[in-house]
């Protein structure tokens, strides 16, 4: 198997099943993607790394038409409200972009895919979200 590494860094994929992690603010249960120096909820600045739920549901999506030059259009990009609470934006891949295919409500489920290979073989995984 190629070696691979997560096109973000809250993606998890070393351990078991690719997942989601976040930053949770030991103080008041805040929880942030990126790395913070202190909570932007309390202040606080103690954090422990948790993982976050694959499943949820779409809480609003937009049909992208337009985009950078090489970013293939349209896409479905969405906000994920995550069944543990959090959410987190996201695309919804594998499905037809268009509203017919993607509503509001509509259950989801985490997903990993390649993004890109370089040169010397090491595939790059980005995530997105699948229809349950």
């Amino acid at each position: 198997m190629a070696t691979q590494i997560p096109l973000v860094s809250y993606l998890a994929l070393d351990d078991g099943a690719p997942h989601l992690v976040a930053n949770t603010c030991d103080h008041c249960g805040a929880r942030f993607l990126d790395r913070r120096n202190a909570c932007a909820r309390c202040g606080a600045r103690d954090f422990n790394v948790t993982s976050l739920a694959t499943t949820g549901k779409v809480t609003s999506f937009t049909i992208v038409q337009r985009a950078a030059p090489g970013v293939k259009v349209p896409f479905v990009s969405a906000v994920v409200g995550l069944d543990d609470g959090a959410s987190v934006q996201a695309n919804i891949v594998d499905t037809e972009p268009d509203p017919e295919h993607i509503t509001l409500g509509m259950p989801v489920k985490l997903t990993t895919y390649v993004a890109g290979t370089d040169d010397n073989g090491t595939e790059v995984v980005a995530f997105g979200f699948v229809p349950v």
